[in-house]
């Protein structure tokens, strides 16, 4: 019977320490929480991006109106093959006062601007180097991040005007264990709810995205599977100290 009591306690004792399985769930809201409407800005035509503090940028220059990208019969590449492995592009950093180092111009404040407009303000620098110089700049680090159901990926803006629909398609879809009627997208301060489950929702919702955003599936909550993880460690305590109990018993 002592040991009995002893089983009893150790139960009791397991049971108290056994830590309840968690929900991954993230970016709960509480039920007084308002999402930020999804105006008419945030579903605005087609746009450019605008050049930012810390932003990367991937330069490239050629002189004459950059022949050497056209040269179909690659006269100019046999000419100047060993020059071939100078042509890569450099990547420069846009500091946090939105000004530039680049070569032989040095400093030039270019934040604010797109990058046609900083295309072209950097040819008119070069053209005291070049003749008819041709700049090309394209973003390197622009991203937006995918969490929830798809486990979290980042994906690069290689495009502009990129909306929701294309980034979760890059991201290997809305996975079955997701809710497609509760997507959010996190923008510094605010929190738009995107519904994708019916075609007005999509239209709707379906938003350019921007540098930094944050995109979650919440993942479907299954009570049962779910109370099975809460309690397979009970269950199995309570297993082992049963079996303890009969063999115990029999001796």
């Amino acid at each position: 019977m002592k040991q009995i009591q002893i089983i009893i306690t150790v139960l009791l004792v397991g049971l108290a320490s056994c830590k309840s399985y968690k929900q991954h769930i993230m970016f709960k809201s509480g039920d007084d929480f308002t999402p930020a409407p999804i105006r008419q800005e945030a579903l605005k035509a087609e746009r450019n991006y605008v050049i930012q503090k810390n932003d990367y940028l991937s330069l490239d220059v050629y002189s004459n109106k950059g022949e050497r990208l056209l040269d179909p019969n690659l006269e100019l590449a046999k000419q100047n093959f060993s020059q071939d492995s100078k042509d890569k592009a450099i990547t420069i950093l846009v500091d946090v006062n939105g000004i530039t180092k680049l070569p032989m111009i040095g400093e030039l404040k270019i934040d604010g601007l797109t990058l046609r407009q900083a295309e072209e303000i950097t040819q008119k620098e070069y053209a005291r180097f070049f003749i008819e110089p041709y700049v090309s700049f394209s973003f390197v680090n622009k991203r937006v991040v995918v969490l929830g159901a798809t486990g979290g990926q980042v994906i690069p803006l290689m495009n502009e005007n990129v909306k929701v629909a294309e980034v979760l398609a890059l991201a290997k879809g809305v996975p079955n264990d997701s809710k497609a009627d509760n997507i959010r997208l996190l923008r510094n301060d605010q929190v738009f709810f995107i519904d994708f489950s019916t075609i007005d929702g999509y239209r709707s919702g379906n938003m350019l995205v921007e540098h930094g955003d944050i995109i979650y599936l919440e993942p479907i909550r299954r009570p049962f599977s779910e109370g099975l993880q809460d309690f397979a460690g009970v269950v199995s305590l309570i297993v082992s100290l049963t079996s303890l109990i009969v063999i115990l018993s029999s001796l």
